[in-house]
């Protein structure tokens, strides 16, 4: 089966802080500062995560979705300055983010990028109904989002 005889459209869940705003800042990210609620927050985003994010979609005919605690504010202050549009958003509240994941997915194979993942997350994914196949891709904090993490959810979504 190729990726376009899919019924069900896979999903690429992607977490902002520690994934494309890594805590260290290296070559190729540009630092931003960005107050949300009276905060100011910064940033080190690179441009090139937008451009490998929406290859992985295309390649794989994913579905990429923000699973992000920025929740609606990716879609303003992520989003543009990577060059990705507005996305779907997980609405992950307070509790732990793998409950609204498995809200979310209904079923759909998903790959979940994100620096938090812990046991924990994995088995409750794993034990909830209604969720279908996935793979958590956790990310270094310290580094963010690489090529090596995205050729394995590459890899990953092109068998589902």
């Amino acid at each position: 089966m190729t990726v376009a005889d899919r019924d069900v459209i896979p999903l690429a869940l992607i977490d902002v802080d520690g994934v494309l705003n890594p805590f260290r800042r290296s070559r190729g990210f540009r630092r931003h500062e960005v107050a949300v609620g009276g905060e100011t927050y910064r940033l080190n985003l690179n441009r090139r995560h937008g451009r490998a994010l929406l290859a992985l979609a295309h390649d794989t005919d994913a579905q990429l979705v923000w699973a992000t605690t920025w929740e609606d504010k990716a879609n303003e202050e992520i989003g543009p300055r990577i060059g990705l549009p507005n996305l779907p958003v997980i609405e992950v509240g307070r509790e732990p983010k793998a409950y609204a994941v498995a809200a979310y997915v209904k079923g759909r194979p998903f790959v979940w990028f994100d620096d938090a993942h812990q046991p924990a997350d994995q088995q409750y994914l794993a034990e909830h109904p209604g969720v279908g196949e996935f793979l958590l891709v956790k990310v270094d904090p310290g580094v963010g989002l690489t090529g090596a993490h995205l050729d394995q959810a590459r890899a990953w979504l092109v068998t589902q």
